[in-house]
């Protein structure tokens, strides 16, 4: 894929560009709604803006309304919802031509819609450059899901283009149904990530970017304290199995690895809830092979990550990098380094292997040949 090419004042304009969006579909009565409530209400220090159909269906919570407009009600949370009149291109400038700076954007589907026209209205439009689509959350009603429903053009879309996918409302069945269901959303999407919730209460980490990648959060005293989620201007958007920074995933490189150098692991569990949920940190003062990474996402990315984010040292890229995944959906944004290089990747999952996800990510690390045989310590 080819590299974007940004002028000097477009990069300099960095700050006002790529507000993260995420698209959230699914049918009638899935549980929207109730996600659209968990994150208005959830986020702590992260202005989001949500794009909905309806005031009326989402019944926010008067205790957090400071003002009411025609079209968009503030929180005091920051936060704000806004009604998507007639056209989505316009409530979206509404929201970014705010004084106030939001975070993140929210856009709800309705019921009945396939996402990918939503999602192309930020792909292949003039939002292109002011908005980066950061994933398509796909809600699912396990008590009410059916066969006839995928009858439906707009229901195997929901599915088909979905990031990660909320089998909602699993404590209305049991075991053995919820995972007939999950077997039937894999036979329409191979490798789905599946999150089981109830009542739509899901950690929001692992369906939005904002926050996942914070040096004091996750990092220790040493990393690099630069600003790492305003530079998404001049990302390139690699959906599912595309080739990172344009390179053949085919070839999986032949640097030479040696085990013998700087890294550091940690895994947290900040702003995640139980049921298995981590995130698993892993930081290097070595560069990666970008075709070993590639290989890592093509071929050993398990299916219970659902997020990533970090700062990417590639040995063939003088370049900075910022890296978001969601599902497999991930964008490479290109930035100038700013310190020293290193490479910092956070995964978030439920019940991970963190020795194998380790010692793959470790395995993607590419050892100049000057550094071979020099015995670096840990």
């Amino acid at each position: 894929m080819p590299s974007a090419v940004i002028s000097e004042s477009q990069a300099m304009d960095a700050p006002k560009h790529g507000l993260p969006v995420t698209i959230i579909t699914g049918f009638l009565g899935s549980g929207k709604t109730t996600l659209l409530n968990h994150i208005l209400t959830n986020q702590q220090g992260v202005k989001t803006a949500v794009l909905v159909n309806e005031f009326g269906e989402i019944g926010i919570d008067n205790e957090l309304v400071v003002s009411t407009e025609d079209n968009m009600v503030e929180l005091s949370n920051g936060c704000i919802c806004c009604t998507i009149n007639n056209d989505l291109i316009d409530a979206v400038y509404q929201v970014l031509e705010r004084e106030e700076r939001l975070d993140y954007l929210v856009v709800e589907t309705t019921g009945l819609a396939d996402p990918l026209p939503v999602a192309m209205t930020f792909l292949g439009t003039e939002l292109k450059d002011l908005t980066r689509l950061d994933s398509i959350i796909t809600v699912v009603d396990a008590a009410n899901y059916s066969l006839d429903l995928f009858n439906s053009q707009a229901a195997l879309s929901q599915i088909t283009y979905g990031d990660v996918i909320l089998l909602n409302k699993t404590d209305l069945v049991d075991e053995a149904t919820a995972k007939d269901l999950e077997r039937k959303i894999n036979d329409i999407k191979e490798g789905a990530r599946i999150i089981r919730t109830n009542r739509s209460q899901v950690p929001l980490p692992l369906i939005l970017s904002v926050g996942l990648f914070e040096s004091d959060k996750y990092f220790d005293q040493t990393t690099d304290k630069h600003d790492h989620h305003h530079h998404h201007n001049h990302d390139h958007d690699h959906d599912h199995d595309h080739s990172t920074c344009g390179h053949d995933h085919h070839d999986h490189s032949h640097c030479d690895h040696d085990h013998d150098h700087d890294h550091h692991h940690h895994h947290h569990s900040h702003h995640l809830e139980n049921d298995g949920f981590i995130s698993i940190s892993f930081q290097s003062d070595q560069p990666f092979a970008i075709r070993k990474f590639q290989y890592f996402l093509d071929n050993q990315l398990p299916t219970n990550v659902f997020r990533a984010k970090g700062i990417m040292w590639f040995d063939e890229s003088p370049q900075r990098h910022i890296f978001h995944l969601c599902g497999k959906r991930f964008t490479i944004d290109d930035d100038e380094w700013k310190g020293e290089k290193k490479n910092q990747l956070v995964l978030i999952g439920q019940n991970l292997d963190q020795e194998t996800l380790l010692q793959q990510l470790e395995n993607c690390l590419c050892i100049p040949s000057t550094s071979r045989g020099k015995g670096f310590g840990k």
